[in-house]
């Protein structure tokens, strides 16, 4: 990450404000249970990652998730789904980064999306089904479920949520790329695109 001047500061502030609005604006998907929902905050971390490296885009998924989590905490208070959504922008934000920094061409963004989608899908399975299910679970005091009904929760639903998200926001951030592209290439960390 480039040493951050007071502008950097300025923009990933407002990445992260803006990160968190889109946060507000979420919709399920119908074939997947209604608390799993699509929105698009994962798109100005992805943009600060371009523009200033990934503890930038770290630092907006982490104030989106800060925001979020006071603004509009669920009547629990319990911090699993900011969790889980955390994670999962980290899991598909970075990937993207970093491949796009050793593809460093157009069509490497498409594939650095692609790769990043798979390695939040997967990588989400995972947490779920060792950790985030069993803790809210746990947390909320219902009955626990076996590793069978946990299984195929995670591949019935999970997986393929994750997978769909990934590519809406993948189409979404490149519909967004071609009309912002030149003005985004010229302050992005990664050169030759």
């Amino acid at each position: 990450m480039k040493k951050l001047s007071v502008k950097s500061i300025v923009t990933i502030g407002m990445l992260s404000s803006l990160s968190f609005i889109l946060m507000l604006i979420k919709f399920p998907i119908p074939p997947f249970p209604p608390y799993l929902t699509v929105d698009f905050s994962d798109i100005p971390a992805i943009i600060a990652a371009l523009m200033f490296g990934p503890i930038a885009a770290v630092l907006v998924e982490l104030f989106k998730n800060i925001l979020d989590y006071f603004i509009s905490s669920s009547a629990t208070g319990i911090p699993i789904g900011h969790i889980a959504n955390f994670l999962a922008g980290i899991l598909f934000v970075l990937p993207t980064y970093y491949v796009f920094k050793v593809l460093k061409a157009k069509w490497g963004l498409l594939v650095s999306l692609i790769v990043g989608t798979v390695f939040m899908a997967v990588f989400m399975s995972v947490f779920n089904y060792f950790v985030l299910l069993p803790a809210y679970i746990g947390l909320l005091g219902w009955e626990p479920m076996s590793s069978a009904a946990l299984r195929k929760m995670v591949v019935a639903s999970i997986l393929p949520f994750n997978v769909v998200k990934g590519v809406i926001i993948t189409i979404v951030f490149l519909l967004l790329y071609s009309r912002l592209g030149s003005r985004l290439s010229k302050n992005m960390t990664i050169k030759n695109v």
